[in-house]
């Protein structure tokens, strides 16, 4: 644990930023960032009515759900590695065009002329190289210095709220006055925009020299994007497994909980699909808060490990407290320990895991780290349905508390380093 928490050093600056400059490259990057997650939520509000127009039932609409979620799991890894290797201009234009095929295969599942449910689940095929999130960690991580990283990587929490908030609205409110088929056009015309932003805009890589050097010693041939074993060995590195492991089972309880809130807004708290929607836009509004504002701030006054440890607690607290919520505004509480809890579980892991590989793997370190909420959409859909359905809300609270306590518990046993101001 210690070791994915230490600094790494990166003597080579980046090569190859382009004329933007480290600034213009970050600023574009969080604009990509906010155009793909908005693009995104937009399909995520009109999927669920399209589906209901094409007459699929919750079995079949929980499948299309499930299959998004396993194909994006396993082209996470891959993906990255393709970053690595190909760099952030690569990763960013086919990550885009993904994206761009699945919109357009979506606004044709809305025409009454062709087959709209084999359109409609063709649309998830490009899912595997639908990566800007990880695409843009991975460049942040290159660009940002050990110390800084932290802060840079929560500020992506904006560019998730902003994404949500607009994609959302933009969702409902294009769809009611234009169409179904709206939002999927609009979200086909952005990401083209964005393929083309990213082909002409983006630096070929982010990376330093020292990194490039490092990926491809000479004489040695250059591994392929589909090693797994590459890609598995960057776990057995000192200090990537038990942050890894950390990652994913203390998030892994309330990503259940929130793969079936829809369900728990309609059945527990009695809600209109207005008021949660509302509720949802809240809930954004504070990740960008606490992911863009407090995070910053926090990271600069502790140690990763300190707040890798405050999240689990949280996390752990906020269980015991939804073991007991009866109503909508008990959840309103707690949802700020909720969102703090989820905001810095990710940021930090993700900060201290690309510290603890080369500048050569971090963008495969990220593929790893993207495919953590790709596993909760695919196991749980099932798993949450299964556990809501015979034992109710609470028992995601008695899930979250206990599993988090255990994790709180193994984390109290590692030496917390003190926070430093120094680069290695």
């Amino acid at each position: 644990m210690q070791g994915a928490g230490a600094p790494r050093g990166r003597g080579q600056a980046p090569s190859g930023v382009g004329a933007l400059g480290r600034p213009g490259v970050l600023l574009l990057i969080y604009v990509l960032t906010t155009l793909d997650l908005t693009c995104l939520f937009m399909q995520f509000s009109v999927l669920p009515y399209l589906s209901r127009t094409l007459g699929l039932d919750s079995v079949a609409f929980g499948c299309l759900q499930t299959a998004f979620g396993a194909l994006q799991l396993l082209g996470g890894p891959l993906f990255g590695r393709f970053a690595d290797q190909r760099g952030a201009r690569a990763a960013f234009t086919v990550s885009f065009l993904a994206a761009s095929a699945l919109y357009l295969l979506l606004a044709a599942a809305c025409s009454p002329a062709l087959p709209g449910v084999a359109l409609l689940f063709a649309s998830r095929l490009p899912a595997p190289l639908m990566h800007t999130l990880p695409a843009a960690q991975m460049v942040i991580a290159d660009l940002s210095a050990p110390e800084e990283r932290p802060t840079a990587l929560g500020r992506l929490g904006l560019c998730f709220g902003v994404g949500t908030i607009l994609g959302s609205l933009l969702g409902g409110t294009l769809s009611s006055a234009c169409g179904i088929q709206c939002p999927a056009l609009v979200a086909l015309v952005a990401n083209l925009l964005g393929a083309t932003l990213s082909a002409t805009c983006i630096p070929t890589s982010t990376k330093g020299a020292g990194a490039h050097a490092q990926a491809a010693p000479p004489g040695v041939p250059k591994a392929s994007v589909f090693d797994l074993k590459a890609i598995t060995r960057l776990l057995l590195r000192p200090g990537v497994l038990p942050v890894f492991l950390v990652k994913v089972v203390s998030g892994f309880p309330s990503g259940l909980f929130m793969v079936m809130f829809s369900i728990i807004c309609m059945d527990f708290f009695r809600l209109e699909a207005a008021q949660a929607g509302y509720l949802m836009s809240a809930f954004g509004v504070l990740l960008m808060v606490i992911q863009g504002l407090v995070i910053g701030r926090l990271s600069s006054r502790f140690s990763e490990a300190a707040l890798l440890r405050a999240s689990v607690l949280v996390f752990s607290v906020v269980g015991l407290a939804m073991a007991l919520m009866s109503n909508v505004f008990h959840f309103c509480l707690l949802m700020p320990g909720l969102v703090f809890g989820l905001c810095t579980l990710n940021v930090v892991t993700d900060s201290m895991l690309t510290k603890a590989v080369s500048a050569s793997d971090t963008g495969t370190m990220l593929g790893l780290c993207a495919s953590v909420q790709p596993l909760t959409r695919t196991l749980g859909p099932t798993l949450g349905g299964l556990l809501y359905r015979g034992f109710g809300v609470p028992v995601f609270g008695h899930v979250q508390f206990a599993v988090n306590l255990l994790v709180f518990l193994a984390l109290w046993r590692q030496p917390t380093p003190q926070k430093t101001d120094k680069v290695r």
